[in-house]
């Protein structure tokens, strides 16, 4: 279905299933920030133009809580009430650390939310602070933590895994963590980052773990409330370099699919199938951010219910080349999703009316 069906086709039966899981026509949005607290990384990833090692200290940055008040001040104004909270794998950095910044964030803003860092972050954690997964996820909900995105799903490939992010944990940790914050009645959302060494099958099978993952979350639990997909972007960054001297590993190479399809119509492929195979998640985003605002709006008839966050800043797609933030946010995004033939609505991470 995924390779062949027209792709009119597939994006009228994604729409069909959209309407099963949300029936108004309506598309939600929401105001965070997106902010990466440092940009100190072990994990060594082929993609990433963001990051930088621990033994170049001329590059590294870990912002100063002084450093949050000012972004917290304009994301209140407007609007948003929440904090995307990114960053590296540092190799300093324990649960010690993230709890007094968890702890100092909400007694600065106590109606503050926060849906912070993702499964490498929190298996790395554990690494560094010898601790279960579990024991992570309990005392950094103790000190603040509302959320867990998605981030560093790429592919759930340990083939992909190895050769593009070799010291970042494993498909199964990622899982792993996934399926404990589910177990303690966390949501959380899954990604996915598609269009590099990964073939059509490995997308599938990415799809298909979440899917099973999802169908195993604890009864009364939203487990993964969302799914976003997005393509990677890769001006400038070692794994475009690699491949454009012909020094890819035999079995890989770039794009991750042989298929004709433009980028898209690639997009839309991909949210419509997801929408397809995800018949136990309620909502499916349209990552507009890498692909444009219009393919994203385009992916509303495609199966996806949600245009995700105006995104009043975002570091690491961005040094990649991708460049689509808007300059009036809100209202272009609202104006955008109007025009499609929607009414929007302004929501917050658990999907509830603000």
């Amino acid at each position: 279905m995924y390779r062949e069906v027209p792709l009119e086709e597939l994006s009228g039966m994604a729409d069909a299933e959209r309407y099963r899981h949300v029936p108004e026509r309506r598309v939600s949005y929401q105001i965070d920030r997106n902010i990466n607290y440092t940009n100190v990384c072990l994990s060594g990833c082929k993609f990433c133009n963001f990051h930088c090692r621990p033994d170049e200290p001329e590059k590294a940055y870990t912002l100063a809580f002084e450093d949050y008040l000012p972004k917290i001040a304009e994301l209140r104004a407007l609007g948003g009430d929440q904090l995307l909270l990114q960053g590296g794998l540092h190799p300093k950095y324990g649960i010690d650390w993230y709890e007094t910044l968890f702890r100092r964030l909400k007694e600065a803003e106590p109606s503050l939310k926060l849906n912070a860092l993702g499964p490498p972050e929190i298996a790395h954690i554990a690494r560094v602070s010898k601790l279960s997964y579990h024991d992570v996820l309990v005392r950094l909900r103790a000190a603040g933590l509302d959320t867990l995105p998605g981030a560093g799903a790429e592919i759930l490939s340990d083939r992909v895994r190895r050769f593009l992010s070799p010291a970042k944990p494993t498909a199964q940790q990622w899982l792993d963590v996934m399926g404990e914050a589910h177990r303690l009645g966390m949501s959380t959302t899954a990604t996915m980052v598609y269009g590099h060494v990964e073939t059509l099958e490995e997308r599938i099978d990415h799809l298909l773990a979440l899917r099973a993952l999802q169908d195993v979350r604890p009864a009364g639990t939203p487990g993964f409330r969302a799914f976003i997909c997005w393509p990677m972007q890769l001006t400038g960054t070692e794994l475009q370099r690699l491949a454009d001297a012909g020094r890819l590993p035999a079995g890989f190479a770039l794009p991750g699919a042989a298929t004709d399809w433009s980028p898209a119509e690639a997009f839309l492929r991909t949210v419509a199938i997801a929408r397809l195979v995800l018949d136990n998640v309620d909502h499916i985003q349209a990552s507009w951010l890498t692909v444009g605002l219009d393919t994203g709006v385009c992916a509303l008839h495609a199966g996806a219910d949600d245009m995700g966050s105006i995104m009043i800043e975002e570091n690491v797609v961005s040094a990649a080349g991708s460049h689509n933030l808007l300059s009036d946010g809100e209202r272009t995004l609202r104006a955008a999703i109007t025009a499609a033939g929607f009414e929007p609505w302004l929501r917050d991470q658990e999907y509830r009316p603000r």
